[in-house]
Formats: C-alpha cells, structure tokens, sequence
C-alpha cells in the first residue's frame, strides 16, 4: 500500500478512535455536570456533530455549568484541530501521489533491445538506436530514476537480476539485451536472462578485462571491456611514434586508410590554414575533416587555421599517413624520446602506459602506492606535477576515474606547463566541452566508446573505429540508392562524409558530387556521433 493512502488510513482510524473516546466523555460530562443521563450513541452523536462543524450539539441549550462548556469548547478544539492536521498529513500527501505517476512494470514490446540499467554509456547506445528506429526498453532499479526516465523511454521498474522483472519486461521475446551495470550484477543478470533464453543474444559489459571469461561462462554472447581500447588510443596519440599512432588507423581497402592525426606543437603545421599548408601537395594525403575543442568541421574551410591541438580526419595510403604524420610532429619531438606522465593507473592507464613505454619515458602518477607507481600523489596538487617532472614532459594522458577531479587536473597541468599536452578519458559524453574548455588537446569519452561497440554488435552496420573522436562506420544506405551525393544532398543535411563505396568487392575512394549509390552498396562514412545517427535516420 502506498505510503500516502497509508498515513490516511492510519489517520481516519485514529480520527474515529478519538471520537469513540470523546463520545464516552461526554456521557460522563453530561450527568456528572448536568446531571441527566444520555445514551452512548447520543453521545456519539453529539461529537460527530461537533466535529464535523455541521452544528454544534442538539443538547447545546442544555450546558448551563460553566465546566460543561469547557469540556464542549476542548471538544470543538481537538475537532478542529484534527481536520487542520488532515490536510498536510492526509489530503495534501494523497493529492501528490494521485498527480505522480508510478514507475511502469510491464510492457509488450517485442524485437526490441532490454538495456539492464541506465548509464552514460546507454545514453549513447539509445541514441544509435533510435537513429535505426530499433525499440527499446530500459530495465531501472531505482524507482525514482524510473519514473524520470519514463518521460522520455519505455522503462520497466524491476531488480534486473530477477528473473520475473526480466520476464515483465518481455525478454523472451527481445531481440537482444544488454548489461550496463557493475561486474558482478551483470553476471547474475546474464544468468537470469538464460533462464528465459537460450537464443537470446546477451551482451554483457565489463570494467576488468579479468572476469570476462566469467561473464562468457554464464552465458552471455559478446563480453565488451573498452577501457583497454581506450587507453590504448590515448596512448596511440601522445606517442612520438609514427607507426604507433597510425596503428589506430582504419584500413579500408587493400592501400586506403582513414586517420586521426593529433597535430602537436611545434608542429610546423601550426599557424597556417588548411589551404596555405598544402597537405596533399606535400603528402599525398587528403583532409575530410578537422576536430578543434570539441568542434567537428567536414570539410574543414581553406581559411580554417590549424593549430596545436587540432586533430585532422586524413585519408590516404600508408605512406602518404607517415609523410603527414611527420608534418604533425615538432622537429624536436620526432628526433628524441620524451617524458609522459600517465595520471591514473586503472584499466585505461595501464593501457596508455603500455603503448607509450616502447617509444616513451613513462612517469606514472597515482594515489595508491603500488607497483609501477612512480609518484604517489594527487594529480591536481602542484607539487605531485612537480615531482613527475612537469616541466620536462611532453604530454599528460589524465586516466582518472572522475571527470569532476579530470577536470581539474586538466587546469592545473595547464596553469603548471602550458605547453604541455594534455590528453584525456572522459567518462560521460557530457564533460567533452568542458574539458576542451579546460585545455585538454584530445579527448576521447568512455561512454562513447562503450556505446559505439554496443551499437556495432546489436545493429546492421559497422562501427569501424569505436575508439576516435570521429565516428567512422561501414553501413548501407537504401534510401539513396538511384541518387547522387550532391542529389541527395548528403553533407549539408547530415554532417556526415561518405569516404568510399564497397561495390561489387571493389573499393571506391574517388568519391565525389557526382557519385552515385546503386543497391547493395556499402558505405563507408565518417562524422561525429549525432550527424552518423542523423545520416541513419534519413537514409538508412
């Protein structure tokens, strides 16, 4: 029973026990003080007239002694008093649960995706979702956060390790589900998801790479762990090494390849726009787009000025990559090993840490005094930056469990050596500008990630490089089969660049205004997240 319509039971209980109670007082008042004898259900009468304010007795012309009156005048007071008391304690709390809505607990949907829990990498993997018009629904433990929720998706309040919440939210017949909580729930919540279904594709999500086989054992299909991608990619982009960092590139056909190439100071492309550069006359390579704060430009203006923490979207072969990727370096930092300080030694550290240690100086910075920690300390306090040599580093990869504390450590590392690079792990989509904002040359978010590889296992189309800033993925587009890209308008309306066309199992790659989709087409197309899913809205 609801706790409103509770309190109100309870209090109308009360309300009739103390009139039973004042009915047999004023029984004995009435011959004690007046000296005439009344029944008890007279009495009663009486004290619900009283206190239902419709008159004020029918023996009112018979109270002559003057402590007769007091007892009527204490009477009328608790009357009063308790329908005052019933309208902040009863009326008002029954309203409130009458205008709020209760968390759902059922639905029949079908084919749709069971997300269990709502996190930040959710977020991201509903909005893919929704780009492919694919049904959701959101299993929330939090009755409060359900009902929120519940404004904006299909939502089933439930413990999403109990096999019947999993069951009212029709598992059984779901195309898919998805655990997002910790470790060990989504074990258990993969385990009640076999009870229902044996052919129900399960993808379970997990912080430690170590208990990955523990999930596959319960049984889920796909055990996802990004945070080694993640830090490995961080890495990838502090790194002096060429082939390191073009080891993240996205090889599309037999000598075509797509590249984030973070331009880095000194650079002696910084300061120059993207006309006066003459990155293919001098490379060979082509820019589709360019990254700065945050800010996604495809294709890049010739006027736009490139400087040191812009972040170029280049196709091209391998050799046309290097040649550019020696363009984005300093001509000191192509030449030496450099010092870079790995703050945070999780998961994503540990990952940087490791794809920097063949190329770099590693100084790794954590609070926890434990092997390979270097120095042991906070890094947003001065001195702890001092101590891992700040000064002498060329870059900062900040791997911190808080984007609060990131943050942060982001303005201190900028206020302590401002020309150092600062590269950083987000965890929430939501502090990407804030962390530009702050200084951070690249930033990459872990919810991002996350929920590009989710989107990439449950839908029909491939996210090719889960761990870029850009989202870069392999799809088909029936809604432009028979146009043009410049018919159809592609680029303006989305965002979005197609960069090649598998046709036929050949790779097209001069693509241009003029190109034309035929059916069975595969796309290859790049942009940030909201312009692929907005590209899949329209076209897909």
């Amino acid at each position: 029973m609801p706790s409103a319509t509770r309190r109100a039971t309870e209090y109308l209980l009360g309300a009739f026990g103390v009139m039973l109670l004042l009915a047999f007082v004023y029984q004995w008042g009435y011959g004690t003080f007046e000296g005439r004898t009344v029944s008890y259900v007279h009495s009663l009468y009486v004290v619900v007239e009283t206190f239902t304010t419709t008159g004020f007795g029918i023996d009112v012309n018979q109270w002559d002694d003057p402590r007769m009156l007091v007892l009527m005048a204490g009477m009328q007071l608790v009357g009063v008093g308790l329908i005052f008391l019933a309208l902040p304690a009863v009326i008002i709390p029954l309203i409130n649960e009458a205008l709020t809505s209760s968390a759902p607990r059922t639905t029949t949907a079908t084919g749709h995706v069971v997300i269990c829990e709502f996190t930040p990498r959710g977020e991201t993997l509903v909005k893919e979702l929704r780009s492919r018009d694919q049904s959701y629904v959101v299993v929330e433990p939090d009755e409060d956060r359900a009902v929120d929720l519940a404004n904006e998706h299909d939502v089933v309040h439930g413990d999403p390790e109990e096999v019947k919440t999993l069951e009212r939210a029709n598992v059984g017949a779901a195309r898919a589900l998805v655990a997002d909580g910790d470790d060990e729930t989504n074990a258990s919540i993969v385990l009640s998801a076999r009870e229902i279904s044996e052919e129900l594709r399960v993808v379970s999500l997990v912080e430690d790479e170590e208990v990955a086989d523990y999930h596959r054992y319960a049984g889920a299909d796909r055990v996802i762990s990004p945070r080694r991608l993640l830090g490995e990619s961080l890495g990838a982009k502090a790194t002096v090494s060429v082939s390191d960092e073009l080891g993240g590139g996205v090889e599309i056909g037999e000598d075509f390849q797509i590249a984030e190439l973070l331009v880095h100071h000194g650079s002696p492309l910084v300061g120059e726009t993207i006309a006066e550069s003459g990155i293919g006359e001098r490379t060979g390579a082509n820019v589709l787009g360019a990254w700065d704060d945050g800010e996604f430009e495809s294709p890049p203006r010739p006027e736009r000025v490139i400087d040191q923490h812009t972040v170029l979207l280049v196709v091209g072969n391998e050799t046309e990559l290097e040649a550019l990727k020696e363009l984005t370096l300093s001509e000191t930092r192509r030449q030496r090993r450099g010092r870079v300080i790995v703050a945070g030694y999780g998961m994503v550290g540990h990952s940087a840490a490791e794809e920097l240690r063949p190329t770099d100086d590693v100084v790794v910075v954590d609070l926890v005094d434990d092997e390979p920690i270097d120095v042991v300390g906070d890094a947003t306090d001065r001195e702890t930056l001092e101590r891992a040599g700040i000064g002498d580093a060329r870059a900062v990869v900040l791997a911190l469990d808080s984007d609060t504390t990131t943050i942060f450590a982001t303005l201190a590392v900028k206020q302590v050596a401002p020309n150092t690079e600062v590269i950083v792990r987000a965890n929430d989509a939501d502090s990407v500008p804030k962390l530009y904002r702050a200084g951070a040359e690249y930033v990459l978010a872990l919810s991002t990630v996350s929920g590009r590889l989710l989107a990439s296992h449950l839908l029909d189309e491939e996210v090719l490089r889960p761990e870029t800033q850009v989202d870069l993925v392999r799809t088909h587009a029936p809604k432009l089969e028979g146009e043009g890209l410049a018919d159809a308008d592609v680029r303006a309306r989305t965002g979005v660049t197609v960069v090649a066309i598998e046709r036929d199992g050949d790779l097209i790659t001069n693509i241009g205004p003029d190109t034309r989709i035929v059916p069975d087409d595969t796309l290859v197309v790049a942009g940030t997240d909201d312009a692929v899913n907005h590209f899949n809205e329209l076209f897909c």
